[in-house]
């Protein structure tokens, strides 16, 4: 296919599914309709919640929440286990429909792609109306409803895609990015999370136009070099184009334990099972060469460390010695043990990490 012109705006479309594990699980089951739903680790085993429906939303559960913090909220909440397999199996449907329109898609996750559909013809080229298509098919074939932003740059098109959630499009023209980039919240910049937004927040930044007032060497001075992301996404200016290959960055496994882990040897007893369960998952990776390893806890208080190290070898020994370090950073017990590598080409990058979770099944 030929390559947009450089003087060309691109079209790109960010395809994102409406709370997928839920919906999916949904449509398979009558019964859930119109019901707080969310899918899962149990209670019983401190699993946490991976999504939910917006019926359970009202209640204030979100992602990434205690499970027993989601059943406290919401007592008819209906709890899910994860179904991985029926899950990679709808989003390999939804893929097929994406290469109905464009053969340059850069998929993020099972329920999010960017497409690229610069030189598309369907339409008469129109982005807008490839997107609206792209949603009734998936509704067609798969009953669920997507969300889809549509802008000249990956970041804007992300943005644009929460716009009109759920099962809604929005778009952002290059002539209108200035006016919507200046009252866009800081916080919806990529990676900006609660660390960094604190530190926003505490030099006065709220908005993207609160962020323009500071100079790229200043902000690169305050957050390192993704101070020049910071710099350039809060005017809207995103470079980066569609990479239909994704190379994975690095490799971890982790579990969070029924039981607190209450000292040293306890946490290194656990080390030996993940350390295996690592290695399995890196003899799929093999071509990949190591280039640091880290080790990851998550304490009581739900605070997390992560200790890291350039090392091209990988030893358990040197995983226990990291473990030590990461633990005298707070005399807490500890729920949650991570550990992994990083590849070569991105140990430097390790806000851009792609982790395997392996988590107790409910």
């Amino acid at each position: 296919m030929e390559e947009c012109s450089a003087n060309q705006l691109r079209k790109i479309i960010h395809i994102d599914m409406d709370c997928f594990y839920a919906a999916v699980e949904i449509r398979d089951k009558s019964y859930l309709q119109n019901k707080p739903v969310a899918i899962g680790g149990s209670s019983k085993q401190r699993g946490v919640i991976c999504t939910c429906n917006y019926e359970a939303r009202k209640y204030g559960i979100r992602s990434a929440m205690p499970t027993w913090q989601a059943l406290n909220k919401c007592r008819d909440l209906v709890l899910l286990p994860v179904d991985m397999d029926k899950y990679k199996a709808v989003s390999e449907s939804i893929h097929k429909i994406f290469k109905k329109y464009t053969e340059i898609i850069e998929p993020l996750s099972l329920d999010e792609a960017f497409l690229d559909v610069s030189n598309s013809q369907l339409y008469n080229g129109s982005a807008t109306l490839i997107a609206k298509a792209i949603r009734e098919d998936i509704y067609q074939y798969e009953k669920l409803n997507a969300s889809a932003g549509i802008s000249f740059n990956k970041f804007l098109a992300k943005i644009a895609s929460a716009w009109n959630k759920p099962n809604g499009q929005y778009v952002i023209r290059a002539e209108d990015r200035d006016v919507f980039i200046a009252k866009l919240p800081a916080s919806k910049i990529y990676g900006v999370g609660r660390v960094t937004s604190k530190k926003l927040h505490e030099l006065g930044v709220i908005t993207c136009a609160d962020l323009q007032k500071f100079s790229h060497e200043a902000l690169f001075n305050l957050f390192g070099k993704y101070g020049s992301d910071l710099y350039y996404l809060a005017r809207g200016v995103d470079d980066k184009t569609v990479q239909t290959i994704r190379t994975i960055k690095s490799v971890s496994v982790e579990m969070t334990y029924e039981k607190n882990l209450s000292n040293i040897d306890e946490c290194k007893g656990k080390i030996l099972d993940l350390y295996e369960k690592l290695l399995t998952r890196l003899s799929k990776n093999q071509d990949n060469k190591i280039a640091g390893l880290f080790v990851k806890l998550k304490f009581v208080d739900f605070s997390q460390t992560t200790m890291e190290r350039k090392n091209s070898v990988l030893n358990i020994d040197f995983f226990n010695i990291l473990l030590e370090h990461a633990l005298s950073r707070k005399g807490l017990h500890v729920r949650l043990i991570g550990i992994g590598v990083k590849f070569r080409e991105y140990i430097e990058s390790p806000q851009l990490e792609f982790h395997f979770e392996n988590r107790p099944s409910a």
